[in-house]
């Protein structure tokens, strides 16, 4: 499975059958949850005119999230938006423990939503900044976060 996927080829949920599925229930009910998040992330950044949004899969990479999704915003004002529309489509799907940093300046907006990090960026900070390569398994070890 490739560390970076493109939001039309985001990964269903896995389908578990027969015993398994008994003893796997905690996490399959954890791994549907969490793609319902994401699905609802994408679909909110998408409603927002966000451009080039990408997932990123942490699990196993970092203990701050299981998963990262980076979006561009046209300009600071577009950054602005899409962070706010989002945080309240995300409210009014029952997700409450939502954190937001840096709105006032809006060049980065970071949506801390539990098992999900989002990052909405202007575009030339997001080239500056360039988190895919960052966190790339084909970044040098010595380069590499986590």
């Amino acid at each position: 499975m490739p560390c970076v996927v493109r939001t039309s080829s985001l990964p269903a949920p896995e389908k578990k059958s027969g015993a398994k599925s008994r003893t796997a229930t905690g996490k399959a009910l954890a791994k549907s949850k969490r793609s319902g998040l994401i699905e609802k992330i994408v679909d909110g950044l998408e409603d927002a005119k966000a451009e080039d949004i990408v997932t990123m899969d942490m699990d196993g990479k970092s203990a701050l999230a299981d998963v990262m999704i980076i979006a561009t915003g046209r300009s600071n004002r577009h950054v602005s938006a899409i962070a706010d529309q989002l945080v309240e489509k995300l409210k009014a799907a029952g997700k409450k423990d939502l954190r937001v940093e840096g709105l006032p300046h809006c060049d980065w907006v970071l949506i801390d939503c539990g098992d999900a990090i989002v990052h909405v960026f202007r575009p030339e900070v997001r080239m500056f900044y360039n988190l895919e390569k960052l966190w790339s398994p084909d970044a040098p070890a010595e380069q590499r976060a986590g």
